[in-house]
Order: C-alpha cells, then sequence, then structure tokens
C-alpha cells in the first residue's frame, strides 16, 4: 500500500490585533440588511440600518437587534416600546443608505414608500418583510445594546430578493 499524499501546505496568517481582525473577519460575513424603526419624541419615526439581526427563537417568536449605544434610535427603545424591523429587498439600497448616514435623519422617512403598523410605527412598503415586535428586553454590552423583541404580527413579500451586505458593498 502506498503512503497517502501529504496534506497541501497551508500558509499561516500573521497573528493581528484582535479588534482589527475581528472587523476584518466580520466584513467577509454576508448579512442581510434591515430598517429597524420606532417612535421618538413626540411620536416622530426614529430609525437606522441595521445588520445584526437575527432570529432567536420560535417559542415565543422572537428577534435580537444589536444596536450601537451611540445610534440616534438607542435612547428611544426600552422593554415594552413597540418597534418594527424592515427586511430590505436588493432593489432599497437608497433606503439603506439613507438610514445609514447618507440623509439627515429628518429626512429619512423620505426615502423610500412607508405606512404604519397598527402601533403608527413606519413600516416599509416593498420590503422582503415586516415584522411589527415589542421590546422585551435590552441588556448593554460594550458599545452596544443586545435587544431582544418579541414578534407580534409578520407580513411577507411573494418575492425573496434580500438587499446582502459583505466587505462595505452591496453584493
Amino acid at each position: 500500500m502506498a503512503d497517502p499524499a501529504p496534506a497541501p501546505s497551508v500558509p499561516v496568517p500573521e497573528p493581528v490585533d484582535v479588534t482589527v481582525g475581528l472587523k476584518g473577519a466580520m466584513r467577509r460575513l454576508p448579512s442581510g440588511v434591515a430598517i429597524v424603526t420606532a417612535l421618538g419624541e413626540g411620536k416622530a419615526p426614529v430609525g437606522m440600518a441595521a445588520t445584526s439581526i437575527t432570529s432567536l427563537t420560535m417559542d415565543p417568536p422572537a428577534v435580537l437587534v444589536c444596536v450601537n449605544q451611540t445610534a440616534g434610535i438607542h435612547a428611544h427603545l426600552s422593554p415594552g416600546c413597540p418597534v418594527s424591523i424592515n427586511l430590505l429587498s436588493r432593489h432599497q439600497r437608497e433606503v439603506s443608505a439613507a438610514f445609514g448616514g447618507a440623509v439627515a435623519r429628518e429626512a429619512r422617512f423620505g426615502v423610500g414608500q412607508w405606512t404604519a403598523d397598527p402601533h403608527g410605527l413606519p413600516i416599509l412598503e416593498e420590503a422582503q418583510a415586516n415584522l411589527s415586535c415589542t421590546i422585551e428586553s435590552m441588556t448593554p454590552f460594550g458599545t452596544h445594546s443586545i435587544v431582544i423583541a418579541r414578534v407580534k404580527a409578520v407580513r411577507l413579500s411573494d418575492a425573496v430578493d434580500p438587499l446582502i451586505f459583505q466587505d462595505g458593498a452591496y453584493l
């Protein structure tokens, strides 16, 4: 019996600073893009673009959203607060850019077609999905808060064509 062929040599990467390495690693992970909305002072809508969203559990139906504590929406989030999560479609890049900071906060809801859910929260027309939620808990960790929201209602688009973000660009 012949000896098996040796495994190909794989170069070992140089060690990097953990923060720099983590940023580089996470840029390689493709993520769906969503707009999270809530009601601010005087019931004015507030929102942000987010890629750190995931399902948490189906029983009870819940999602997890990570929100930077310096984000304008953060001050308006607390347990019991209603929020909507709008999963963007591929053609909604300009909405993502607007809520990512390319448009002033007071003008963001002028980009895209918005209607209101039963709580009066803005929901984006033509999104892949709209989740109407209530915040169950918020846990601060480092620069962010981990927001757990119970899903109360879901609206789904017929088409499945999500907006995906990876390495600083849309795919």
